[in-house]
């Protein structure tokens, strides 16, 4: 039903040398065997909809932000089977979360802005903040990775670019 709505692009994990799509709903995240289309697991997020960035995947973990109202990013365990909610999540932030932009992993570091200019390095692997930083503007667009930099592409169409490290330097 509605909670299976999506606005965003699945991505294609592995898991245990096996292939699993994972597709954000409406209100929840999905794995689904792509070959079958048969759901394997979910994770429910009542709080919030329409999430509508791509998830990104790394270090044995999916990142999936969940959209709309309160806005939260996941830390999910793949690994899961049925109803996954209470176990396979393994962190979560709740600030500076993204409705728009994706994600961006680079290294053992997760990169985002969300839409009102607020940009955030995460460590992978625990969602530890390593540092947070204001950029000028409104965001709706991904940001991109490039020769150890990041771009980050404003709704005036102004990019500020910062190195892609634990420290944030334009």
């Amino acid at each position: 039903g509605d909670f299976r709505k999506a606005y965003a692009t699945p991505q294609i994990v592995t898991v245990g040398g096996q292939p699993l799509l994972v597709s954000l709903g409406s209100m929840a995240a999905y794995g689904y065997d792509p070959l079958t289309g048969r759901e394997i697991w979910r994770i429910e997020e009542r709080s919030n909809f329409s999430a509508s960035t791509r998830p990104v995947a790394g270090y044995g973990l999916v990142f999936v932000p969940t959209g709309w109202s309160t806005g939260q990013l996941l830390a999910i365990r793949p690994d899961g089977r049925g109803d996954a909610t209470g176990t396979h999540v393994a962190w979560r932030v709740t600030q500076g979360v993204p409705k728009k932009p994706s994600l961006l992993l680079s290294g053992d570091l997760l990169f985002m802005v969300n839409d009102v200019g607020i940009a955030t390095c995460l460590e992978a692997k625990t969602g530890a903040v390593v540092w947070k930083a204001r950029v000028t503007g409104e965001y709706s667009a991904s940001p991109l990775l490039a020769g150890g930099r990041i771009y980050f592409f404003n709704e005036d169409g102004k990019t500020t670019v910062i190195e892609a490290g634990r420290e944030f330097k334009v």
